[in-house]
This record gives C-alpha cells, structure tokens and sequence, in this order.
C-alpha cells in the first residue's frame, strides 16, 4: 500500500507550493522584480507575470526598470514570457503591458537569437493580428 507515501508527498509539494507563493508576495512587496519575475514564470503563472509587469511599469522610470529585468532574464524564462505575452496581448486591458515587453525583448534580442527561440512562428504569427 503506498496511499500513504503519495498522500505525503502530495502534501510535501502543496506546502513547498504555498512556500513559494509566500515567497513571491514577500519579493513583489520588497519590490525585489527581477527574483518575483523568476519565480513566478519558474511556477508557470502567467497572470502573476503580468502582476509583475504591472507593478514595475508603475514604478517612476518603469519602463528603464522594465527592460533592466527583462534583459537579465534567462533565454528560457523569456522563451516563457514571450508565450504569456501573447495571451496578454489578445485583451485589451493587458495589450499595452504585453506590448512594453514585446518591444524590450525586440529592442535587446538579436533577430538570429530571437529566431531561436521555442515557439517563435505560432507566437508572432499571434500577435500581428494584434499589434
């Protein structure tokens, strides 16, 4: 019978979960973005990204602060953000935030390393409708 162990285990990732979330809210309160930033695309959440996106467009001179985490991300975390971008992009309260991304990883992305990125044609094949 190993109900038991899975129960444990299911319990052990629900607090490491929970830990997590703390952990993030502590990082946007602290306004430490570019840790927030990594931690909430590490815990694939899409909205809390944009959350993030938002509270630092808030910032005086948030756009300076935009590009500054975004251009520290790694190549997989703005692989991630691209695709949450194009979601974001398709509503209107958000397509302002999606688009402030787009541009800094347009900006300070080569076209050749953009090109290599998972997921690139469906992604800009997405957002020309949009932009």
């Amino acid at each position: 019978d190993v109900t038991e162990i899975e129960e444990k285990e299911a319990q052990a990732k629900q607090e490491e979960q929970i830990m997590k979330e703390q952990e993030l809210s502590n990082l946007l309160h602290e306004k430490r973005y570019l840790k927030a930033l990594g931690l909430a695309i590490s815990l694939d959440r899409p909205h809390t990204v944009l959350t993030v996106v938002k509270a630092i467009l808030r910032e005086p001179e948030g756009r300076r602060r935009l590009e500054e985490n975004l251009v520290r991300l790694r190549k997989d975390q703005k692989e991630a953000v691209l695709a949450f971008l194009v979601t974001w992009n398709t509503n209107s309260r958000n397509c302002h935030e999606a688009q402030a991304v787009l541009e800094t990883l347009l900006k300070h992305e080569a076209p050749d390393s953009l090109l290599q990125f998972s997921g690139i044609k469906p992604a800009v094949e997405s957002l020309l409708p949009y932009t």
